[in-house]
């Protein structure tokens, strides 16, 4: 092409800078890549002055194509790049993931003498809050100080972003006292960091105290109520959000408030926000809302629910398929994963997420061929390098299945490094096994490469103690309590009339603890009289300066055992509920097998579904047996 006038050329190069804007906006990647061909092919492109490519850069960078983006930029001669063009690339870095490579950037536009404004100050801290590298943005803080941002409230809200992710809230509160002038998102950064370091009582009264309020600071709150238990008092801030501060529930609020339901099993309030999302939504639910409603239900032992909520969906994508899957695993339905999978790839294209979730599953299920089929050929069918996770699951599934073997034939070959979880399963079959030898020299791995994480010297002292080698169980609990070290204590908890209910081994402290102790005692007797027998080989170090369970007696040992925190959970609900109502309880720790045995038995004898989600997966107790099938 010929270009006439330069009138003609500034004209057209206006033009497609607008459509750049336009595609940057909508986020339109393939018509943006169209129009980046056609100023290729007509030479236009090749005209400085036109200011086409930094038009480029941001429309690649809005779009989140690192690559692309990176491409331009380096086209773009250094006379023609400003600090917006600098800026936007480590902001395309720092959000794709490669926070690293945006810091390395900023190091480079210092020494190329490029000017740094408020906007690369906010792009550093994200860089740094996402890489949790408080050094990098310790030294952020101080070039702001020293380039005058001080008085900045964008730079003051990043870095504060950013103390908080690294968990530094004392610089938090120190930068927050001294800012001048405090927007609502200053507020709302600095109660995030109160919230998850201090607690949500500290959290309160900062919550009390703000002039005003956005959506973000009331969600927060409210998900710091649902988190911790406390249902009415959640309830109550969405009233006075919905009602008296005239807010509405957004797809992200909505999101916010199901991930809280998630984490602490509250389903009451995360059907409520299902029923919101119903009534206020004119349209579909949004794809976002819809999957962490799946996720909600699928965590809070409702799987029927969370299914109900996918076959309706219009449209899912496969972080929605995801959810579906992880949920089926962890309620150890293997079957049914490897069939939803089937139709799932006719829809999507499944990604390493995917085959975390059904080696997973293959795992709980013991679908061990199933499992070896998948793993083998996940770079051959799938393109998908193995990870860390894919690692994890198939030593996992091969250690409980037996193949200790394999599984160590695995990670001596693994491409990567392999970290506590991929030891501490094969450890954990080693255990279960009775195989001391490879547990000895996977110890010695993991105190080279964890020296704080006790938890698998804890383990090693119990085998040694269900070998009969006490001495050496003695010797390892002598040297734990030398240092201090106590056992992470087990918690169960369970949710009666709106509110959450926490129960430890040996638990006085609740309110109703003498009802809960007689209804122990009455239950013990029924279901010893239905062939339960206490296993005391369960009750071993605690790492308490008080529990010396290896003095013990016969009869010391089972008290212990009747105590244990799942069992008082159990008696709680059966005097709080109606007879025949399931009971729902959310424990911290893998549940043991004198439980295991005891729950059983408990569903059977008085005729109620127990549903129990430990650290590893569900247990489904209904009329004598587990929905594990004592897989586990």
């Amino acid at each position: 092409m010929i270009w006439q006038t330069e009138c003609t050329l500034s004209l057209l190069a206006r033009h497609y800078r607008t459509l750049f804007r336009t595609c940057a906006r909508c986020s339109s990647l393939d018509v943006g890549k169209k129009l980046h061909a056609s100023i290729v092919t007509t030479g236009l492109v090749t005209f400085q002055n036109t200011f086409l490519r930094n038009a480029i850069l941001h429309m690649y960078a809005a779009c989140g194509s690192v690559l692309y983006a990176r491409k331009v930029f380096d086209e773009i001669p250094l006379s023609y790049k400003d600090t917006v063009d600098w800026t936007t690339l480590m902001g395309c870095y720092a959000r794709g993931g490669f926070p690293l490579d945006a810091l390395n950037l900023f190091v480079h536009m210092r020494k190329s003498d490029v000017s740094i404004d408020e906007y690369t100050m906010v792009v550093v801290f994200l860089a740094s809050a996402k890489m949790g590298c408080e050094q990098f943005g310790i030294q952020g803080h101080g070039c702001m100080v020293k380039w005058g941002f001080s008085s900045s409230i964008k730079a003051c809200n990043a870095v504060m972003d950013m103390y908080v992710k690294c968990g530094l809230i004392d610089k938090t509160r120190r930068i927050f006292s001294e800012m001048v002038e405090k927007s609502v998102v200053s507020w709302t950064v600095v109660l995030v960091g109160v919230v998850k370091w201090e607690g949500f009582e500290n959290a309160r009264l900062l919550f009390d105290k703000m002039p005003e309020r956005n959506e973000v600071a009331w969600t927060v709150m409210i998900a710091a109520y649902i988190e911790n238990g406390l249902t009415k008092e959640a309830f109550g801030l969405l009233r006075e959000m919905l009602f008296e501060s005239g807010f509405e529930l957004n797809f992200v609020t909505l999101s916010s408030l199901l991930s809280a339901c998630a984490q602490s099993g509250n389903v009451l309030v995360g059907k409520w926000v299902h029923v919101y999302a119903l009534k206020m939504i004119e349209h579909e639910i949004d794809i976002v809302v819809a999957t962490t409603l799946i996720n909600m239900y699928a965590k809070c032992g409702r799987i029927d629910d969370a299914f109900r909520v996918f076959l309706v969906m219009p449209r899912r994508n496969v972080i929605t398929w995801n959810a579906m899957l992880s949920g089926l695993a962890m309620q150890g339905k293997g079957d049914m994963v490897l069939d939803v999978f089937g139709q799932m790839i006719r829809e999507v294209k499944p990604d390493d997420v995917t085959f975390t979730a059904i080696l997973s599953a293959c795992s709980h299920s013991g679908l061990v061929d199933q499992g070896r089929h998948f793993f083998y050929s996940l770079e051959s069918t799938y393109g998908i390098k193995p990870s860390i996770e894919h690692y994890s699951c198939i030593v996992d599934l091969l250690g409980r299945a037996g193949y200790l073997e394999e599984a160590e034939s695995i990670i001596r070959g693994m491409m990567i490094p392999p970290n506590e979880v991929v030891l501490g399963s094969l450890l954990g079959s080693c255990s279960v096994h009775k195989n001391l030898e490879l547990g000895e020299c996977l110890i010695k791995e993991l105190v080279q490469m964890y020296p704080d994480n006790t938890e698998y010297h804890v383990l090693l002292s119990n085998m040694y103690s269900l070998a009969g080698k006490n001495d050496k169980a003695n010797y390892i609990r002598v040297v734990l309590r030398s240092r201090g070290v106590r056992k992470v204590p087990g918690m169960s908890s369970i949710y009666v009339g709106g509110q959450i209910h926490c129960f430890s081994a040996g638990d006085v402290l609740h309110p109703q603890s003498q009802e809960i102790y007689m209804m122990l005692d009455e239950m013990i007797q029924k279901i010893r009289l239905a062939g339960y027998a206490p296993d005391t080989t369960c009750q071993k170090f605690s790492g308490s300066n008080d529990g010396d369970y290896y003095g013990y007696g016969q009869e010391e040992k089972e008290q212990a055992l009747f105590s244990h925190s799942e069992k008082l959970a159990v008696c709680f609900g059966l005097i709080s509920t109606q007879a025949g109502m399931p009971l729902y309880i959310f424990k911290n720790l893998r549940i043991c097998q004198d439980c295991h045995s005891a729950m059983k038995i408990v569903s059977k004898v008085y005729n109620r579904e127990i549903v129990i989600r430990d650290r590893n997966r569900f247990h489904r107790f209904k009329l004598g047996s587990c929905s594990c099938f004592d897989y586990w």
